[in-house]
């Protein structure tokens, strides 16, 4: 009797795993080799109130990622179709802890220790952030397979984005570079996490009837609804001292849509590409500039490249 079948990477049951996980490897990187010192001078010159932003948007990114890391990628574990899309969701969750470091390592390089446990106090007390974390993971913890993968779908095409909004501007002003080097790193795995979680529902969706679908889909939709009630009031309370509540809640929305597409449902809001702030889609659209892995020198990260996110990230193995 067998007791325990080894995973054969020779026999490839469904080739998105294959292609999904050589993608994930491929780009694999630490926040270590960056050198986030180079953004000191940058961060002295910001004000205040906008250093408070900084903290708080990575604080809230921390408790996200915490969130996937310890339950989104352990609840998904339990639903999977194949032995190797486990192993790619075992690579997604040592990502998602790696983000959640990274975050860390730009605290312990820009703030003091008495300011990191200020930031992670407001993390654990904030009401909007600590509602939709509870929001998320409730669904991790009651729903069924098919509803899990709509919230992780949700948080990482949707719900990061209030906080990418922050480095990314940033960015298009020049200023925090290496800090926005991370993010995008971040942003290129949450798109290949996304998309990839979003075609293994649009498996389990495809084999409903119509009826289940018409429910699942009204349930989907609904749960948008919530987390973007919630997620309009987090953002005011982040954004209004600056005055930029309205663009950020504008990327919200495109960023929606991508997670519907996501899912392979129709765009919710009438939000393109072409309503967000040019400096964002600038922001991400920039190549790296950083480093070489070993000497810090240079102007490439070669552990794998920034590139430019297009509509078709969002299409991954869908054909």
């Amino acid at each position: 009797m067998t007791y325990y079948n080894a995973i054969n990477w020779n026999e490839i049951e469904d080739a998105v795993d294959k292609s999904t996980w050589e993608k994930l490897t491929e780009q694999f990187w630490l926040d270590t080799r960056i050198p986030l010192s180079n953004d000191l001078d940058d961060w002295r010159k910001l004000s205040e109130v906008e250093k408070d932003l900084v903290g708080k948007v990575f604080g809230g990114l921390t408790l996200l990622d915490t969130v996937q890391s310890e339950s989104g990628m352990y609840q998904l574990k339990k639903d999977v179709r194949t032995p190797h899309e486990e192993a790619v969701f075992n690579n997604i969750e040592f990502m998602e802890s790696v983000h959640a470091k990274s975050y860390s390592s730009i605290f312990s390089t820009l703030n003091t220790k008495s300011e990191i446990e200020e930031i992670f106090k407001w993390v654990s007390e904030n009401p909007y952030l600590q509602k939709k974390a509870e929001m998320i993971n409730e669904i991790y913890i009651k729903g069924d397979p098919l509803e899990k993968k709509v919230a992780s779908v949700f948080l990482e095409t949707f719900l990061f984005y209030s906080g990418f909004f922050t480095p990314l501007y940033y960015l298009g002003n020049n200023k925090l570079a290496n800090v926005a080097e991370i993010i995008k790193l971040i942003i290129r795995d949450e798109s290949v996490h996304g998309t990839y979680i979003g075609y293994k529902f649009q498996l389990g969706f495809n084999e409903l009837s119509d009826a289940e679908q018409d429910k699942l889909r009204d349930w989907m939709y609904e749960l948008l609804y919530r987390l973007y009630e919630n997620e309009e009031k987090y953002t005011k309370y982040l954004y209004d001292p600056l005055g930029w509540t309205d663009e950020v809640m504008v990327f919200l929305r495109y960023n929606a849509n991508k997670a519907l597409m996501n899912l392979g449902q129709d765009p919710l809001f009438p939000d393109t590409a072409d309503d967000v702030n040019p400096i964002i889609m600038n922001g991400i659209s920039t190549g790296t500039s950083n480093h070489d892995f070993f000497s810090q020198v240079g102007n490439g990260y070669l552990l794998g490249t920034v590139e430019a996110m297009t509509d078709d990230d969002y299409l991954i193995g869908l054909d």
